[in-house]
């Protein structure tokens, strides 16, 4: 606008012209007042269950692996007749636009979006063994105050996975998920298989982290997406102790407990004892004080060429196992005198195993996650005791197949 005439007019016509400036002024404001697009989806990475979100026929469960990002992902399962579909309705606005996008794996994976109030939309992959991601865009009729989003796969189809959802479009009112605090330390660090320069770590997730760093001997050393890492470039035969952290947008927790994991001289599991005879003699030792006679590791009768410790427990974790000795009546027999005597028979040709079940045993080894928390658990055992394997009494049921994953898991460690 050319002011300087403007100046030279009337005094009403130069209040005029002054109004009509402020006027534009007052709408330039506005138009840069208006608020940046945010994600109104919630919990589009699963980091807080199956929240927000329905699946078909029960199809739906959240996994720690694989996950694109964070601790957690969907994964849904079609059936012959269910394509496996979640949803999830979200807050929008009237006329306007909005891009849907995921992380998917798996066979046939669609994305999409339903009652737009103008053209629904989706998208589709034939399917892929690593991440890819799938976007759309869509925009809201003139009344449209809530739109459903979905991913589904397809009848009879595996199971697909998909994480970090998002809706990214102008506030519909529900606003987005809330601004992340910094999560809990992550626990349960456990030392899986370990080689001369290598030793796998894994933990429980911890809610709300999207990655981890692994601490060796007090400094990070690496960062992880999920709950395990592999730390490499070791020295054989040597002890090292490990800790890890959970992070987010938010900060980094405080370091687990920490936990001690030693590389082999060679790449063996557990310590070695003697051959088994072609006729072997083999009894339990008993963890518990039942009524009868207790007796220390060391006073089992030299006839015996196999002892099985009874027995290893349950966790809080699917599959995964532990041992506590029970010295009740014993005096003070200590874990340290224990493991001393395990060394002790080994020495004279004999093999200590841990036995897990048991007539309260209850452990359940039913999918890939637990087998490998299973085996993983069990060899740590083997690492800390000196075990020289394992002795399955499972008599509450067993699922042979899992089972047997995770006995050749185990077998390809130790």
């Amino acid at each position: 606008m050319d002011r300087a005439p403007l100046a030279r007019r009337s005094w009403l016509g130069g209040a005029l012209a002054v109004i009509a400036a402020a006027a534009l002024s007052v709408a330039g404001l506005t138009g840069t007042a208006q608020a940046a697009d945010i994600d109104v989806a919630k919990n589009g990475g699963f980091e807080s269950g199956l929240s927000n979100w329905t699946c078909s026929a029960g199809s739906g469960a959240v996994v720690s692996s694989p996950v694109h990002s964070g601790s957690a992902a969907l994964q849904a399962t079609p059936s012959g007749q269910d394509t496996a579909q979640c949803t999830q309705t979200v807050a929008v606005q009237p006329n306007s636009t909005y891009t849907l996008s995921s992380w998917v794996q798996g066979s046939y994976v669609y994305l999409g979006a339903s009652g737009t109030g103008t053209t629904d939309v989706s998208t589709w992959t034939p399917g892929a063994s690593s991440w890819s991601q799938l976007s759309t865009s869509f925009r809201t009729g003139a009344s449209t105050t809530s739109v459903t989003v979905y991913t589904h796969g397809w009848y009879g189809q595996p199971a697909y996975y998909a994480d970090d959802l998002t809706v990214l479009g102008p506030d519909g009112g529900g606003g987005g998920d809330p601004t992340p605090t910094v999560p809990a330390a992550p626990g349960g660090l456990q030392v899986g298989s370990v080689t001369k320069s290598s030793v796998d770590l894994s933990w429980s997730p911890s809610s709300g982290a999207t990655g981890y760093n692994v601490y060796r001997d007090g400094s990070k050393i690496q960062s992880s997406t999920g709950a395990s890492a592999t730390v490499s470039g070791l020295s054989a035969s040597t002890s090292y102790q490990f800790q890890v952290t959970a992070t987010n947008s938010a900060g980094e927790s405080a370091k687990s407990a920490a936990v001690t994991g030693q590389t082999s001289a060679d790449s063996g599991g557990g310590t070695g004892g003697g051959s088994v005879p072609k006729h072997a003699v083999t009894g339990y030792w008993q963890n518990f004080n039942n009524g009868a006679a207790v007796q220390k590791l060391s006073d089992v009768p030299a006839d015996y060429d196999i002892i099985a410790v009874a027995f290893a427990d349950a966790t809080s974790t699917p599959g995964a196992v532990s041992f506590t000795l029970d010295s009740a009546g014993l005096g003070g027999y200590t874990t340290d005198q224990f493991k001393a005597d395990i060394k002790a028979k080994q020495a004279a040709g004999k093999s200590v195993i841990i036995s897990i079940g048991g007539q309260n045993g209850t452990i359940s080894v039913a999918d890939s996650t637990s087998a490998t928390n299973f085996a993983n658990s069990v060899y740590t055992l083997m690492q800390e005791y000196g075990f020289n394997g394992v002795d399955i009494d499972l008599e509450n049921g067993v699922n042979s197949t899992y089972m047997s994953q995770a006995l050749k898991s185990l077998s390809a460690k130790a």
